[in-house]
């Protein structure tokens, strides 16, 4: 297992957003709102907590107002890869990348999809899974109980050490939640055209080198207008348990305070 945070990322945010119209008529979609952030900003600040140094974003559609939306952003440094000339898909937009990502394992993130820690930072745990060994994938997934805006089914099946395939119909397995690591060295001899992840992960799969690590929280997936609101009710739940949290430990600790006041005064008098 590795110790070391990977300190570059790959967002993807290239899409056409068709499901999210008539919003993305005029709005690209990692530019939709949620609870406050737009869905890029989600992802962002998710890999400004991990401490990740700099995220490669790709544009493709009204990629001059994402653009003018990044350039305010300051952690992580953000550097774009410009797809206005044709849409590359996902593995695609990441081999396009390449020469920006470098040649050490990185993360790549999602910009519609986006999810609320519980415990240890879900981006700090897969990179202390991650493991270049026995691993060319670690996905970061969900159970489908974790979910909200999921309207599929499970993605892959993972055994007891983590290791993952691909489900199918009727089983009962885990949902890839928008978050990997992987080593660029899977995409040695890629073409330069467009192409999908999909392909790499059974491509590992098959070789016994697609892992999957459990997810700790709550996973967001914000497709269409009408997952908007269920979206803010899963943040504004969060936020009111937070606000709660923070207000029974003020409590103990003047309690706490109070007790040692009282203290030092017996032992004064």
């Amino acid at each position: 297992m590795s110790t070391s945070m990977p300190q570059k990322a790959m967002v993807l945010a290239a899409g056409l957003g068709k499901r999210m119209r008539p919003i993305t008529e005029t709005l690209p979609k990692p530019l939709v709102r949620v609870a406050g952030r737009t869905l890029i900003d989600w992802a962002l600040d998710t890999l400004e907590k991990a401490g990740v140094g700099t995220a490669i974003v790709n544009v493709h559609y009204l990629a001059d107002q994402m653009e003018a939306h990044l350039k305010s952003r300051q952690k992580p440094h953000v550097v774009i890869s410009d797809e206005r000339d044709g849409l590359m898909d996902s593995a695609g937009g990441v081999i396009k990348a390449l020469p920006k990502l470098g040649a050490a394992p990185f993360f790549i993130v999602n910009a519609d999809t986006f999810w609320l820690d519980r415990g240890t930072p879900n981006l700090e745990r897969l990179a202390l899974a991650w493991d270049g060994e026995t691993m060319d994938i670690l996905l970061m997934v969900a159970d489908f109980e974790q979910a909200t805006g999921h309207s599929g089914s499970v993605d892959f099946l993972m055994d007891a050490d983590g290791r993952l395939t691909r489900a199918k119909k009727g089983d009962t397995g885990v949902i890839y939640a928008g978050a990997i690591i992987l080593d660029p060295r899977i995409f040695a001899g890629a073409g330069s055209g467009p192409q999908s992840l999909n392909a790499y992960f059974d491509a590992a799969a098959s070789k016994g080198r697609l892992f999957g690590m459990k997810m700790g929280g709550d996973w967001i997936t914000v497709g269409t207008p009408d997952a908007i609101a269920p979206a803010e009710v899963v943040v504004a739940q969060r936020r009111e348990k937070h606000v709660a949290q923070r207000r029974e430990t003020d409590v103990a600790q003047r309690r706490e305070t109070g007790v040692a006041g009282r203290r030092g005064q017996d032992e004064a008098g």
